[in-house]
């Protein structure tokens, strides 16, 4: 199918008592194939991500790309002095307690907008594991994508200071998922990759695809880092256009 042209736009959407902004991409025509709720990475809804968001919207979807740092301003923390504490401070901002009713709020916008029938998620870095975690909490999705997220959190970026493993979450998965991973990742340790892989493919009851990417580094999808891995990158939007393709298009 070819591409069309989408347009972007930032929104708002009631999430408990507060008002959640999004940045929603809508592809031109009257046909749809579903749509996706979108979680990014930990730097936000950077221009960046509202590209891909319209990208994907031009593949025929509705997507909206949640943004975990409305109530702070719409950025990640800023008052850090290293690399590590603000990785540390933008996970604890964007935590599952926060975010994960977010998707769900968003979820439930998109249900009441036209054109919209079956929708999935898909997430990027800690947007991964927010929907690796909300997939496990709800039963509202056709189907979740999760890139290289964490399976572990590590203590320094936990508000309760433990690990939070999302690898016990597996018997909770109840919609098809579909996992892409880098072999060479530095910042997710392949053994709970594999580890991770594993609980899913033995517990889940929803059927699992995980691909992992020879060579690939972290966040290798992101073309404007100089960790971007064009091939991985390549293959991996071809998977998940089709996979979300499949699950969600109400006519195939």
């Amino acid at each position: 199918m070819s591409k069309r042209t989408s347009h972007g736009r930032w929104v708002t959407f009631p999430s408990g008592g507060d008002q959640v902004r999004g940045y929603l991409a809508e592809p031109e025509g009257d046909d749809v194939l579903g749509a996706v709720v979108c979680a990014p990475e930990n730097l936000g809804v950077t221009e960046h991500r509202q590209e891909e968001t319209r990208r994907l919207a031009a593949e025929g979807f509705i997507v909206l790309t949640v943004d975990p740092y409305s109530r702070i301003g719409g950025r990640p923390p800023q008052d850090y002095t290293t690399a590590e504490e603000r990785r540390s401070k933008a996970f604890i901002a964007a935590r599952d307690e926060v975010v994960v009713p977010d998707c769900q709020a968003a979820l439930a916008w998109l249900r009441t907008q036209p054109r919209v029938g079956r929708i999935g998620a898909l997430g990027y870095c800690l947007g991964g594991g927010t929907v690796l975690a909300w997939a496990a909490d709800t039963r509202d999705l056709a189907c979740s994508v999760v890139l290289y997220a964490l399976p572990v959190v590590p203590a320094a970026y936990s508000p309760d200071g433990q690990d939070r493993s999302r690898i016990a979450l597996a018997p909770r998965i109840q919609a098809p998922m579909q996992l892409h991973f880098g072999a060479a990742d530095e910042a997710i340790p392949m053994d709970q990759t594999l580890a991770l892989k594993e609980a899913l493919e033995a517990h889940a009851p929803a059927p699992i695809s995980f691909h992992v990417y020879p060579g690939a580094r972290h966040a290798y999808m992101d073309s404007t880092l100089e960790r971007y891995s064009p091939e991985a990158a390549a293959l991996t939007y071809e998977r998940f256009v089709d996979f979300l393709r499949r699950h969600l298009d109400e006519g195939a």
